[in-house]
């Protein structure tokens, strides 16, 4: 197979694009039920998994990330992974530490954006779509299978209908609430850049009304100005799709991979904490710390002391201080280092 391709991302692309084919060729029921004006949004979901996938491959070659791949994979049955899924998939705990504000407006924020991914793409590829049978009912078929019957005025159907509307609510509401805080916290402002930092934004908050705005036009407008609104609005998801991959909104896909991460730091924790060679104090596992050693030596790069230890052997400010000394010429344990909580609530 790896033969057949010319590296991992071809080889990468290829089966994600055929297996795309092949799932809307079932679904569509052999492409008899394809929305043309959905089209565009079908080349920019392409053109995002060749982005997405380009810069996955090439994260993942890297020589720690492999180690964390492969030994987080294997950790995948300890029976703390559901915990830690929901923690920091679906709950986002970790960032209610930092305050409610900043979690409410992420919630928003990324479930939003989440759903509104799982609505579009089944609709986009065909996975999902409504025919209407009988006078005042909704057929839902999923992968060609009809499922359930609702009213067309009903409770469900206006879920249904509605679904990318709440979820581009949520995302007005997390995006302004982040705006908000980007311009009155002074620490925020200082560290903020227009296209890393509120670049994406700007960008959902633009899809976002787009597509409440062609709801507004068909509802009250009877369709006046719907034409040019939608042909803008697909612009503007076709843009953020291309974007995605490149830019600040990469971590939504790669977030899963923080479940290995956490998955490697507790378990080898577990299994064996190092001692500082300097104060004695236990900082990280055992396993990590002979991880970053062999790191370093795959890239040639040694940071052995002159007692013939290694820089990953020391905690990090211990790290810190010795470094300083080579420079200074102190002893290690007589250099005064304060050390800040990087993590204090401003």
């Amino acid at each position: 197979m790896n033969q057949a391709f010319a590296s991992n991302f071809a080889k990468s692309i290829f089966l994600s694009v055929s297996g795309l084919v092949i799932l809307s060729f079932i679904g569509t029921r052999i492409f008899t039920h394809i929305d043309l004006n959905l089209y565009g949004y079908m080349v920019g979901t392409i053109v995002f998994l060749g982005g997405f996938f380009y810069r996955f491959i090439a994260w993942g070659e890297r020589p720690p990330t492999k180690i964390l791949i492969k030994k987080g994979l294997k950790l995948l049955r300890r029976r703390k992974t559901p915990a830690i899924s929901v923690e920091h998939l679906v709950t986002h705990k970790f960032i209610q530490n930092r305050g409610i504000y900043r979690w409410t407006q992420h919630m928003l924020i990324g479930w939003g954006c989440i759903l509104s991914c799982f609505v579009t793409f089944p609709l986009v590829f065909g996975w999902m779509y409504f025919t209407m049978d009988e006078m005042g009912y909704y057929t839902v078929v999923a992968m060609g299978i009809d499922l359930i019957q609702v009213k067309a005025d009903g409770w469900i159907a206006f879920v249904f209908f509605n679904a990318l509307n709440i979820t581009a609510i949520m995302v007005i509401t997390g995006v302004s609430m982040a705006l908000y805080r980007r311009l009155k916290n002074m620490q925020a402002r200082a560290e903020q850049k227009f296209i890393y930092d509120f670049m994406p934004l700007y960008m959902l908050l633009f899809v976002s009304v787009t597509g409440l705005l062609l709801t507004f036009m068909n509802v009250f407008l009877h369709g006046a100005g719907q034409p040019i609104m939608s042909l803008i609005h697909q612009f503007s998801v076709i843009i953020t799709l291309v974007y995605l991959p490149f830019g600040k909104l990469a971590h939504i896909p790669f977030r899963p991979m923080s479940v290995l991460a956490r998955n490697y730091r507790e378990h080898y924790s577990e299994q064996g904490m190092k001692d500082c060679k300097v104060c004695g104090n236990q900082f990280v596992s055992t396993e990590q710390v002979q991880d970053v050693i062999h790191v370093l030596k795959i890239n040639e790069i040694e940071f052995k002391t002159n007692e013939g230890g290694h820089l990953g052997e020391l905690c990090l400010p211990c790290r810190r201080k010795y470094r300083i000394a080579q420079f200074s010429g102190f002893p290690t344990h007589q250099v005064k280092l304060k050390e800040t909580n990087q993590h204090a609530q401003v």
